[in-house]
């Protein structure tokens, strides 16, 4: 199988300006991360109108942006349903200074919550330990680096959040989201 990588953060931000898209690259994979962890099936295509939807009031994406995204949706599938427990969160570089980092982590974090709720997904549906994964969340989107405090335990603990939105993501996959197709084998009697 063919390893789908993305562009680099800085080029996908290029990409997405030069089709005048109001999105960023962690707006949008947080979105179809939230679809993919809330159930959507990334085979049906149905991502596309709700992406277009959410990002550009309905009109469709200029060919090479609806490239990316394409390739967004196939390797987050890919990560959280590989079972390797290596899905990743999409955001700048580390060379890309913390707060635009975090500026972008609070960003996938919000387009995440509201692809889960593109999907349909509501409270109502969720386990106890789902709920308390989006209270998480929810409180994470609103988080901010603080210029005042000491920027390198700020880096240490960013390290942390961003660990943990993964494992939130890959738990309410694990809940909700289209699980791998495994061959049944034949019993024999």
């Amino acid at each position: 199988m063919t390893q789908v990588t993305l562009p680099e953060y800085s080029n996908m931000v290029s990409t997405l300006r030069a089709d005048s898209l109001a999105v960023t690259p962690a707006e949008m994979h947080g979105l179809l991360a939230g679809m993919l962890c809330g159930g959507l099936d990334p085979e049906l295509g149905n991502w596309m109108p709700m992406l277009y939807d959410y990002t550009n009031d309905g009109a469709g994406w200029p060919h090479e942006s609806k490239t990316l995204a394409a390739t967004s949706v196939s390797l987050a599938s890919q990560q959280l349903t590989g079972g390797q427990m290596d899905f990743e969160v999409l955001l700048p570089d580390e060379n890309e200074s913390l707060l635009d980092r975090g500026d972008a982590l609070s960003e996938w974090v919000s387009a995440f919550i509201a692809g889960i709720g593109l999907v349909g997904i509501t409270a109502g549906k969720l386990s106890d330990d789902s709920k308390e994964v989006l209270a998480d969340l929810t409180e994470i989107a609103q988080l901010g680096i603080d210029e005042d405090d000491d920027m390198e335990e700020q880096a240490l603990l960013f390290e942390q959040v961003i660990e943990h939105v993964r494992v939130c993501a890959m738990t309410l996959h694990a809940e909700l989201g289209i699980k791998p197709q495994t061959e049944e084998k034949p019993t024999l009697h």
